[in-house]
């Protein structure tokens, strides 16, 4: 299983996600039914129907967990509205972020939660097959997974005639091993059909025409995760948790200067500070300097900003994203200067480049950046660092490159303190940036 710590949190915020008390076997069918798995299916296919199950889900506030932040029930409705004989569900499990394993522990140890939500959503929109995506290198994931589909097939939670009725839902796994950019919806459904790896011009939507060009529901595994609890039990029950905003619970991994990084399932809108907490803070004698919100794309935000609800809204208005939901702590030892200009590079390499703001506009930010850190800025570099970078958000085709602006902004936003010391006086406060002369001690950076 992948080595992650389950961090604890207190008793006060619920466990939607991942179990209370994980089972031994985690593909264990009949202790996950005694636990209360597939449950909620039953409910929706014999009680509710189609039509109520997607109002119940719309009425619970659930927003996309893959980091648009999009409300869940809009999207089953535009796919069970759209006219096709066919449709499929999608459950975007690749999770290319580096070192992010959230989505693994999600599958590895609460499989059930996610395929009885995939057939909740599959039954409502009418779709006939659940694809489950999954980065080739997650075996434990996929072994996990392959042996809760063969189980529920089994009871009759999928396959043929389900429940005894004429109700067809077949599922399977499908390994992806490819570039970073798999994680955009509409590139993954690609890389499912064996197609080169470039996002689409959206609209259409993959609700309308996705996956062989037939309405698909893609969404985040803790999307899904979260639907059996939305349908066993009222949906305002699930809409007061968490915010308003941004009902319910999301998985939070959390990584660096810190004491127990890990994975933690935290209420939405829970302010950062706490969410450190988790991992015990930073570990003494140093000193929290920033927190990298987002992954690669994400922002780096100030010690000031730990009062920042992490929720969509919050935190693009911080400027940062839920993204991969990942958090990374930084301490005095780095260089944010140098941090910004190392994701910014690793975002346009990574980049498919099938546009001009994404194949031209990311490589001039990396190379900004670059110069940053050498001490060879070229005139007024902000000013061109500001202007690039709203071109590229206002002109790119996917969130990846607009997204992938953030870093070297965020810092101008928040550190300019420690960038004018590399532009304007050579010196790199943290003695990172070789190139570059080291502060006197006791000089102020």
């Amino acid at each position: 299983m992948t080595n992650v710590t389950v961090l604890s949190t207190p008793a006060r915020w619920p466990r939607l996600l991942l179990p209370d008390s994980p089972l031994a076997k985690p593909a264990d069918l009949e202790a996950a039914v005694k636990a209360g798995a597939w449950a909620a299916f039953t409910k929706a296919v014999e009680e509710m129907g189609a039509a109520a199950t997607i109002a119940a889900v719309a009425r619970s506030g659930l927003r996309g967990r893959g980091g648009s932040g999009f409300p869940t029930g809009e999207k089953w409705r535009a796919c069970a509205l759209a006219e096709a004989d066919r449709r499929y569900v999608v459950v975007n499990a690749y999770q290319s972020d580096p070192a992010v394993f959230s989505d693994r522990v999600l599958l590895e140890t609460n499989p059930y939660a996610v395929l009885e939500g995939a057939a909740i959503a599959a039954y409502a929109v009418g779709a006939g097959e659940i694809v489950v995506a999954v980065r080739a290198e997650a075996t434990d994931a996929i072994r996990v997974m392959e042996a809760a589909i063969a189980a529920a097939e089994k009871r009759g939670f999928l396959g043929l005639e389900i429940l005894g009725k004429s109700l067809e839902i077949v599922a399977s796994v499908k390994p992806l091993q490819g570039s970073y950019m798999l994680g955009e919806e509409t590139v993954l459904l690609k890389g499912i059909e064996g197609q080169r790896g470039q996002p689409d011009q959206q609209p259409p939507y993959p609700t309308t025409r996705g996956l062989y060009g037939l309405p698909t529901l893609i969404h985040h595994p803790q999307t899904f995760a979260a639907i059996p609890t939305i349908v066993g039990r009222a949906p305002g029950g699930y809409a007061s948790i968490g915010s308003k905003a941004s009902p319910g619970t999301a998985l939070v991994q959390l990584s660096g200067s810190v004491a127990r990084p890990g994975v933690a399932e935290v209420p939405m809108g829970t302010p950062l500070r706490d969410i450190v907490d988790l991992a015990g803070g930073v570990p003494s004698p140093h000193t929290l300097k920033a927190l990298l919100v987002g992954g690669p794309s994400g922002g780096i935000l100030p010690p000031d900003a730990l009062g920042t609800g992490y929720e969509y809204d919050a935190l693009e208005k911080a400027g940062a994203h839920i993204g991969s939901g990942s958090i990374v702590v930084v301490d005095e030892r780095s260089c944010l200067v140098d941090l910004a200009a190392v994701l910014t590079r690793f975002c346009a390499d990574e980049a498919c480049g099938k546009t001009i703001p994404c194949r031209i506009g990311l490589r001039r930010m990396a190379e900004i950046g670059a110069r940053f850190c050498d001490g060879r800025p070229r005139g007024d570099e902000l000013t061109r660092l500001a202007d690039l970078s709203a071109d590229i958000v206002a002109s790119g085709l996917c969130d990846h490159e607009r997204r992938a602006t953030l870093p070297l902004t965020s810092i101008a936003r928040y550190f300019r303190g420690e960038l004018d010391a590399h532009i304007v006086r050579n010196t790199c406060p943290a003695g990172v940036c070789q190139s570059l002369a080291r502060p006197r001690i006791g000089a102020v950076s």
